[in-house]
């Protein structure tokens, strides 16, 4: 086994080089990379993770996607500006993309998406980093409520 898929990618751009090297499917190497972010509880660590430049994998929709990852991070956790990287006119699309299978969503991911996916005209969920991991903070709480109708407990982390 050429890397170690035992460990998660600490940084996005481990996790997009597992991709590139054909390691593993984009959204599974994502997947662990969003698990390692989420547990590293320092905003210096989480800063780490996402400073360093993914490579281009010559997919315009994920090298788009990576970018939107990267400035998403930065300004949902409060890690300052997003990093230089991601504003590379090479991690913007140019024709609108939506997930496949939701015609029925497209008005509501038009209005939900995030800064960082919409300007770059990738059109998801309001919180598309989600992940079991994910720090239930106001703004996680605000979202399932609007998702589910259901109020989640109030634990808080």
């Amino acid at each position: 086994m050429p890397a170690n898929l035992k460990l998660r990618p600490g940084t996005l751009a481990e996790a997009i080089r597992r991709h590139s090297a054909g390691q593993q499917k984009f959204g599974v190497a994502l997947g662990e990379f969003l698990d390692e972010f989420y547990l590293d509880r320092e905003p210096s660590g989480r800063r780490a993770r996402i400073e360093e430049a993914p490579e281009f994998v010559g997919d315009d929709i994920i090298d788009a996607y990576v970018g939107a990852v990267g400035e998403h991070l930065a300004r949902r956790w409060k890690l300052g500006d997003p990093p230089e990287w991601s504003d590379d006119p090479r991690r913007f699309l140019r024709r609108f993309w939506f997930p496949e299978g939701v015609e029925a969503e497209k008005p509501i991911l038009l209005v939900e998406s995030p800064l960082a996916f919409r300007r770059r005209m990738l059109f998801v969920e309001a919180e598309p980093l989600r992940r079991a991991r994910m720090p239930h903070d106001e703004r996680w709480r605000a979202y399932e409520y609007l998702r589910t109708g259901m109020m989640p407990d109030d634990e808080t982390e």
